[in-house]
């Protein structure tokens, strides 16, 4: 399998030149699927950080890139939407987001807000013990109660002995807020105002009010990632 795509075929949401190059690195399988970002590609189309591939390599294979909390050795590794990745060596970090024409996007961000992480639950399992496992959208997986379900947000720690542990909640209700990060809709952030079941495997719908000019929308419930409370809004960059 090639390790390469051309540029021409690159996903719309990396937002990159198409013409400099004929090539450019392929994603690997990973926690995210092919649509996300190889953080060599990151380092250098992104932030600059790199001035071409041989320099991306060179900082990867010296674990000087910190993603989610590990060092990354990869440099085909796929990076995606809240995804926290640090350069201690240069002092900073920084979100991975999604911008609201759907590219993917990187803000800079404080130390102590690299400390954690904003999840999505895809699903939880009862695992030996009668332990409740929640599976989490990036491959990772968490220990916890009964309390949360599928498609609801989590924010885990990412540093420490104490590693995800859980430190805050969004469940996927009316009324609080949520960004899509799929479909025609990607990168908009908006209030739920109803969630319609739907029977089979066609899959439920989701009725947003938009934050930004307040026009009204809907998608699946797939692409709907919760960010914040009615009570306590949060952007997480994007306002």
């Amino acid at each position: 399998m090639s390790n390469h795509l051309k540029r021409l075929a690159a996903p719309g949401s990396w937002h990159i030149s198409r013409k400099t190059r004929k090539f450019i690195t392929k994603t690997s399988p990973g926690p995210h699927n092919a649509s996300a970002m190889p953080v060599s590609v990151w380092l250098r189309d992104h932030t600059g950080v790199a001035r071409n591939q041989k320099e991306a390599k060179k900082i990867i294979q010296d674990r000087s890139v910190i993603v989610n909390g590990m060092p990354v050795r990869d440099n085909h590794l796929g990076i995606g939407v809240f995804d926290i990745v640090s350069i201690p060596k240069m002092g900073r970090h920084y979100r991975v987001l999604m911008n609201k024409k759907g590219r993917l996007t990187t803000i800079e961000i404080s130390e102590e807000d690299a400390q954690s992480r904003l999840c999505k639950i895809r699903d939880k399992t009862v695992i030996r013990g009668g332990k409740v496992q929640l599976n989490l959208l990036y491959g990772a997986n968490v220990i916890a109660d009964n309390s949360y379900r599928p498609r609801d947000s989590i924010v885990v720690k990412l540093t420490g002995d104490d590693r995800f542990t859980i430190l805050d909640h969004y469940p996927f209700e009316v009324g609080n807020m949520a960004m899509i990060i799929g479909g025609s809709h990607s990168g908009k952030i908006g209030k739920i105002t109803e969630i319609r079941e739907t029977s089979g495997s066609v899959p439920n719908r989701v009725f947003l009010e938009d934050v930004g000019n307040g026009d009204s929308f809907d998608t699946i419930d797939d692409y709907v990632f919760m960010i914040g409370r009615e009570s306590t809004p949060v952007t997480w960059g994007l306002d």
